[in-house]
């Protein structure tokens, strides 16, 4: 049994499909189904439960390929603490951001990166926050962008900043005229929310808890993406909540819509990286966190010391 045989069968595990985990791993789809018969005659059990129309996990499968993940990961950390005792700042950096957060921040985040670290190229996955913690986990990815509360053992969560949320509507609105929202208001007016199981669509219900009773969700609206939402608040269909990244410079922008604060205390979120309590090249995750606080997001507030770029690039050195 190697590590290619293990990083089939959790492809397998996975996709719950032969042709997709091949495709995966790279390999012949008849390649990744002979390896996994070999593994299953060898450990003297069958691990998967194949069927014409789809392959199951046996239990005591998912036990293996569970282990399977920890000896992978693990074996991973091998390449990286020697590069990180050679370059913590040479090598790619796999780097997973939420779909609320990447359109707007990575812009102005990888020509930085580039200009503090022009040989640590970011390999990026947008998705939402449950599967990067699960890449994460696995190995897949190095360190995420996500937004708090985030808890997973074997995982640091170190705050970045705070982004306030604001009011997107359309620029002939009523509520062009006041200069700033009372979250209670929303649930007035045609709310636009992201689908279920987006963390910002539950931030901003809690900024209006009003607008999770039956009357007030049947008037919302769902969209797939904040793009979309900002496109049909542009049509005059209705208001939305948005992070300050997204909604500050929509003014000058887009003539048809219009961005109003909320009324004190400002509803916010807190945006933070986290990585596994193993990953040896903390250069990288620095160097990282200095070049989000210097992409200068509109609205955003540091949160806790921030080092400079060269300060940190100095300390790296060192």
């Amino acid at each position: 049994m190697t590590l290619t045989d293990l990083r089939y069968l959790v492809a397998l595990a996975h996709e719950r499909h032969f042709g997709r985990a091949a495709e995966k791993c790279h390999v012949s789809q008849p390649t990744l189904s002979v390896a996994v018969k070999k593994v299953e005659e060898e450990l003297g059990i069958q691990l998967f439960e194949r069927s014409a129309s789809e392959v199951k996990i046996t239990e005591t499968g998912r036990r293996i390929v569970a282990q399977a993940e920890r000896v992978l990961m693990e074996a991973s950390q091998i390449q990286e603490i020697a590069a990180a005792g050679k370059d913590p700042l040479a090598g790619p950096l796999r780097v997973g951001v939420i779909y609320t957060i990447g359109p707007y921040l990575l812009p102005r985040l990888i020509p930085r990166v580039h200009q503090l670290a022009p040989r640590m190229p970011l390999i990026i996955q947008e998705n939402f926050t449950a599967r990067l913690a699960e890449a994460l986990k696995r190995g897949e990815l190095d360190v995420i962008i996500i937004s708090l509360p985030f808890d997973e053992a074997g995982v640091v969560a170190q705050p970045v900043y705070d982004e306030p949320f604001r009011v997107l509507m359309p620029a002939g609105h009523a509520w062009n005229a006041e200069n700033e929202i009372d979250p209670q208001h929303l649930a007035d007016d045609q709310l636009l929310l992201l689908g279920a199981g987006n963390c910002f669509r539950d931030q901003v219900l809690e900024v209006c808890p009003s607008c999770r009773n039956i009357g007030g969700l049947q008037r919302t609206l769902e969209g797939s993406s904040l793009e979309t939402i900002r496109h049909m608040v542009a049509t005059g269909l209705g208001v939305t909540v948005l992070p300050s990244s997204a909604a500050d410079e929509m003014a000058t922008q887009n003539p048809l819509v219009a961005v109003r604060p909320f009324s004190q205390p400002e509803p916010s979120r807190r945006v933070a990286l986290a990585w596994r309590v193993t990953y040896p090249r903390s250069g990288a995750i620095d160097v990282l966190r200095a070049a989000i606080l210097d992409s200068a997001l509109p609205g955003v507030t540091p949160v806790g010391r921030a080092m400079s770029p060269a300060s940190v690039l100095r300390a790296d050195l060192r």
